[in-house]
């Protein structure tokens, strides 16, 4: 996980009163796997979101799950632990934002959700189908993965996979430029007066910190 040394580095920039606190809360690292139709065009994303030790460890206690405390749920525990970060508001995006030659790619909601606990860890992936197929050619299709708001913080360093992708496709992984992004939260958050709440109307500056993935094809 890239970020946590970032809590720090937010910490210090934030001067507002006592209520403010460090964005981000949570971190995830994320997997992107890219599904291609016979005809090479992509017409689904496969999304996997690995928690942080902390979050895992607070939504297991809040649902009940393992109370042996041994690591391990029953089959009912991880029947019951499925889908529970898939309750989300009619407008939220999911955090997933997909562009094709500079356009935003429309997609439907989560669909097929997964979640297991192991290794302290909860692991869920969920299906997003675009609303029409793609074919990245060499211009590539953008994925990105980030809350604006920067209250969770996104690394896709887990597996960046191609499903029935055509011969000579690739899915490559861009980092942001850290420095900058982090001038830019600090230009941001020293434009709040020392009694306002930072926490509540925290600045967009979640993409600034986003991993990109972009998925090429040869020419057809």
């Amino acid at each position: 996980m890239r970020y946590p040394w970032l809590m720090a580095a937010v910490t210090g920039f934030v001067l507002a009163g006592a209520g403010a606190q460090a964005h981000p809360h949570i971190f995830i690292d994320t997997g992107v796997e890219t599904i291609f139709d016979a005809e090479g065009r992509v017409t689904a994303l496969r999304i996997s979101w690995a928690y942080d030790d902390f979050y895992s460890l607070i939504s297991i206690e809040d649902r009940g799950l393992d109370p042996d405390f041994d690591g391990v749920l029953t089959e009912e525990e991880q029947a019951k632990l499925v889908g529970f970060d898939m309750g989300w508001d009619a407008d939220y995006d999911g955090d997933l934002y997909v562009l094709f030659q500079g356009e935003p790619v429309a997609m439907g909601r989560p669909e097929a959700p997964t979640a297991v606990y192991k290794d302290g860890l909860i692991t869920t992936t969920h299906l997003r189908q675009l609303a029409a197929p793609v074919a990245p050619g060499p211009e590539g299709l953008v994925i990105q993965v980030y809350d604006s708001g920067y209250y969770t913080a996104y690394s896709v360093n887990a597996e960046t996979a191609l499903t029935n992708a055509p011969e000579g496709c690739a899915a490559q992984v861009f980092e942001p430029n850290l420095d900058e992004a982090d001038r830019k939260l600090q230009d941001a958050l020293s434009e709040y007066q020392a009694d306002e709440n930072i926490e509540m109307e925290f600045p967009a500056v979640g993409a600034n910190y986003a991993d990109e993935v972009r998925v090429t094809c040869p020419a057809r």
